[in-house]
């Protein structure tokens, strides 16, 4: 063996990919190429399960034939990638390139990395009382940082677009990349040889490829708002009723329109509107020049105003769009029987809340009525929704939306959204700082059951304080900090010490009936 072909060393490439995204499938495509092209190939993969469903780590060794040859023997190729010895990183999800990076997969003097800069959350980023989600922009920054070269746009969007899957898009961007040896024809000779998927495969190839070409994902057409004429009811719905606010206010009204709609009908949308008028001309008279109030005011109204009840959610379970994306994710193939079966476990509260107020009131103050019922549903209930009486069921709930207004949820909902919209104009007139924190601030009452308590008794707690901090210094500061102080556990602990340790408890809990008066709704439950 000369010293020559002793130097000669394998192309080295790790693709990390989330179940479902057709990893393996990009591995075979690499391997047949590679074949095909002059070149040896190996490919291992190693499952995961601690990620979201599981990523999977599929490593791949090239090795030129010529120079096997040369040598007189096969080369001993790895099974594993090798930390610092990657060539070329391929992640299916922005938050993998990150895993990539942090595992020494990607080095600035060695690795291209591929990667799609959408986001799968993590059940980490879920779970977590507050905002889990990690920051899109320094997970880039750091894959940046690392690579020696980055190609990176949002692939998913394209896979879908081309109606195929992610792998497809992934490897037209690494053709187009130039990292490996083979031509484009190649590439999409390796997508025909396999057979499955080929149009489909073969155009969204060709989107990565342009879009990794020209280093970024390129521009769709844009629309002024005055030209949908091609948008959907709903869509030019929700620009007409945004044309009313600027800048980001008036995404989130649009967003909120069409949410609130599909929620419950135009008259709800109406209602939201015309809460927020106030707080529009509240910006005008004590705002900072920012917008922030009116955003966040807007953001957190509309969540509020779609809290999950019984309606809400037999509505979503029913959907055909979650038949398909279940179908999707089980990968259920053509001729296959799928069963979805979906777990309930109301509570009496919940129960009430669906009724009409007074019979709600009627169900909870009444010892016999609530007994029988604690006890017929002491234990949950697995409902098929791909069967014919399941479906019915649930279809059947979800058709009392026209009654929602009646019930005793909607009612002790509507009450609670007064209050807190009262504390945060009445705050804004004379600390905008701390009117944007109390708006915020109703991001802690969210989830259902017991969840959904917890977060109302903090947020009961907080709003009793505002009175205290109107006009301290850094009064927004200290509510914000009081806030993360009641997202730090499910307890009260964290919040007590920092309320303890501000000093502003003394008898906030005295003035709690007068300052906040029905913040607290009668009706808890699922929402």
């Amino acid at each position: 063996m000369n010293v020559q072909t002793a130097k000669v060393r394998p192309i080295t490439i790790a693709v990390v990919a989330l179940g479902g995204e057709g990893g393996g499938v990009l591995a075979d495509w690499i391997v047949d190429l590679a074949n095909h092209g002059g070149y040896l190939a190996q490919a291992t993969s190693v499952p995961g399960v601690a990620q979201r469903t599981g990523a999977t780590v599929y490593y791949l060794e090239l090795f030129p034939k010529s120079a096997a040859q040369a040598a007189g023997r096969d080369p001993v190729l790895a099974l594993m990638p090798v930390p610092g010895d990657v060539d070329v990183v391929l992640a299916s999800e922005l938050m993998e390139g990150a895993h990539a990076v942090e595992r020494g997969f990607v080095t600035p003097d060695k690795t291209l990395l591929i990667a799609s800069t959408h986001r799968v959350f993590a059940m980490t980023e879920k779970i977590a009382l507050a905002d889990g989600r990690a920051d899109a922009a320094a997970l880039l920054a750091a894959c940046r940082d690392a690579a020696r070269q980055l190609v990176a746009f949002d692939m998913e969007a394209l896979a879908d677009a081309t109606g195929s899957a992610l792998s497809a898009v992934l490897f037209g961007a690494l053709a187009g990349s130039g990292a490996l040896p083979f031509a484009r024809t190649a590439f999409e000779a390796a997508i025909r040889r396999g057979q499955v998927g080929v149009n489909s495969s073969l155009a969204a190839f060709g989107a990565g490829f342009e879009a990794a070409r020209a280093g970024e994902m390129p521009a769709g057409p844009t629309i002024d708002d005055d030209k949908r004429d091609g948008a959907s009811p709903d869509r030019r719905y929700s620009d007409d009723g945004a044309r009313g606010f600027a800048g980001e206010a008036r995404t989130i009204v649009a967003a909120a329109i069409e949410r609130l709609h599909d929620y419950q009908d135009h008259a709800y949308v109406r209602d939201f509107l015309a809460r927020l008028e106030r707080f529009q001309e509240i910006e005008r008279q004590h705002g900072d020049g920012s917008g922030r109030l009116l955003e966040e005011t807007a953001r957190q109204l509309a969540l509020a105003m779609t809290y999950e009840d019984t309606i809400r959610v037999a509505d979503l379970k029913i959907r055909a769009s979650r038949f398909a994306r279940v179908r999707e994710e089980a990968q259920v193939a053509d001729g296959q029987i799928l069963e979805i079966a979906e777990f309930f476990h109301p509570r009496t509260q919940e129960i009430a809340d669906t009724l009409p107020a007074g019979a709600g009131r009627w169900l909870m103050r009444t010892g016999w009525a609530r007994g029988l019922l604690d006890r017929a549903t002491r234990k949950g209930k697995v409902i098929k929704t791909t069967s014919v009486g399941g479906f019915l069921l649930l279809y059947a709930l979800s058709q009392l939306k026209p009654l929602r207004r009646r019930s005793m949820r909607f009612a002790a909902e509507q009450a609670a959204l007064t209050d807190w919209l009262d504390l945060v104009a009445e705050t804004a007139r004379s600390d905008y700082a701390l009117a944007l924190q109390v708006a915020r601030m109703r991001s802690l009452v969210k989830g259902y059951g017991d969840t959904h308590e917890r977060g109302r008794a903090k947020f009961d707690k907080l709003a009793a304080l505002v009175p205290r901090l109107r006009g301290q210094d850094d009064s927004g500061a200290r509510l914000e900090g009081l806030v993360k102080a009641a997202l730090a556990d499910e307890g009260d602990e964290a919040l007590d010490k920092a309320i303890a340790d501000l000093g502003v408890a003394n008898s906030a809990d005295n003035d709690a009936a007068i300052s906040v008066g029905s913040l607290s709704p009668a009706g808890r439950g699922r929402g």
